[in-house]
C-alpha cells in the first residue's frame, strides 16, 4: 500500500477549538488560563517521546550536555507536568522530552493534549518534529539493532489504526516520512549504531497479541507463533512493540515530520523472554536517544 499523501501541517483540526475560553490539558497539569503557553513552548522544534518516565527525564539531562545547553547556578531540569502523575515532561531549548506510558491508549491521551499545546504555543507545524524512542522485540535481528520505521502495521497487519468514534470505525493511515528516515539512517551510520529500515508492527498487548507463550493464557501451540512470526517476518515486518500505530498515525493527520526509532531487545524467532543483562540492556536502550541527539545537533549546527 502506497502512503497517501500528507495534509498540509496543522497541530490540530477541530473548530470546536476556537469557540472555548480555556483548554485544560489535563493529564499534563497546563492550561491556557494560568499558563503562558506562548511564552514557555513557542521556541519548540523537536518533541521526543518515549514509555518510560525515568529514560525520558535521562534523556532531557543527556540533551543539556549535547546541546551544550546552560542551567543558571543552583537551578535544575524540572518536570513542567509535575502537578500530574500521567506523564513527565521536560523542556531542554528547542527539545521536549516526554513519557507517553505504555501501549496505544496512553500515547493517544498524549498525542491529543501535545498537539494542542504547541498549538497554543504557537509553534509551526511545518517545523516541529516528533520521534518515537523506544524498545522493542525484533524479527530475524541482531540484539541492540535499532529500527527505524518505514510504516506501522496493526496485528492483522494492515496499515492503518483504526478508532471507534460514534458508533463506527475509522480507519487512520499510519505512515512515517521516508525522506527524514533516510537522514536518520545515515546519522545512525556516524555515530555507529546499527540500524535498519523496515516496518513496525504495533500490537494493543504483550503478550497473546505478540504470539508470546509464556503469557498467563495462551490458546495456540508453537508452532502456530512460529508461522505467524515468520508470516510477518516476510512481509517486512521488522520489529514488534506497543505505539508506533497510534503515533504514526496522529502525526500523519496533523501533516508533521516524524520518525520511530526503536532497539529490538531479542530476537522473537529465537524466543519470547528478555534474558539480557541489564547493564547490556541499559546501553542499548540509550542508541536511539544518541541518533536523535547527534541527529538535533546537526539540525542546530552544533558542533563538539
Amino acid at each position: 500500500m502506497e502512503p497517501p499523501p500528507s495534509p498540509k501541517p496543522s497541530f490540530v483540526r477541530n473548530v470546536n477549538l476556537a469557540a472555548m475560553d480555556e483548554d485544560y490539558l489535563y493529564h499534563l497539569a497546563l492550561d491556557t488560563k494560568h499558563n503562558d503557553l506562548k511564552d514557555m513552548f513557542r521556541d519548540v522544534k523537536f518533541v521526543c517521546f518515549g514509555g518510560s518516565p525515568g529514560r525520558m527525564k535521562a534523556f532531557a539531562f543527556y540533551m543539556v550536555k549535547q546541546l551544550k545547553y546552560k542551567i543558571t547556578a543552583g537551578q535544575t531540569l524540572e518536570d513542567i507536568s509535575k502537578g500530574s502523575d500521567r506523564y513527565v515532561l521536560y523542556k531542554v531549548g528547542p527539545v521536549l522530552s516526554v513519557s507517553h506510558g505504555m501501549g496505544i491508549p496512553s500515547l493517544s491521551i498524549l498525542m491529543h493534549e501535545i498537539l494542542k499545546l504547541l498549538n497554543h504555543a504557537g509553534c509551526d507545524p511545518g517545523e516541529v518534529m516528533f520521534f518515537r524512542l523506544g524498545t522493542s522485540g525484533g524479527l530475524g535481528l541482531e540484539p541492540g539493532t535499532v529500527v527505524i520505521s518505514e510504516a506501522a502495521v496493526d496485528g492483522l497487519l494492515r496499515p492503518y489504526m483504526e478508532v471507534a468514534t460514534l458508533g463506527m470505525v475509522i480507519q487512520h493511515p499510519a505512515f512515517l516520512c521516508p525522506e527524514l528516515n533516510e537522514e536518520l539512517l545515515k546519522v545512525a551510520k556516524s555515530v555507529g549504531c546499527q540500524s535498519v529500515l523496515g516496518k513496525t508492527m504495533c500490537t494493543y498487548d504483550f503478550y497473546e497479541g505478540q504470539a508470546r507463550l509464556d503469557g498467563a493464557f495462551c490458546d495456540y501451540t508453537e508452532e502456530d507463533k512460529m508461522n505467524f512470526l515468520k508470516r510477518a517476518h516476510a512481509r517486512g515486518i521488522a520489529n514488534i512493540e506497543m505505539e508506533s500505530l497510534c503515533f504514526a498515525a496522529m502525526c500523519h493527520r496533523a501533516g508533521v515530520k516524524s520518525a520511530v526509532l526503536c532497539v529490538t531487545l531479542l530476537d522473537r524467532l529465537q524466543g519470547d523472554q528478555i534474558s539480557t543483562p541489564h547493564d547490556v540492556m541499559e546501553e542499548w536502550q540509550c542508541r536511539p536517544q544518541q541518533i536523535i541527539a547527534e541527529f538535533i545537533r546537526k539540525k542546530l549546527g552544533i558542533t563538539d
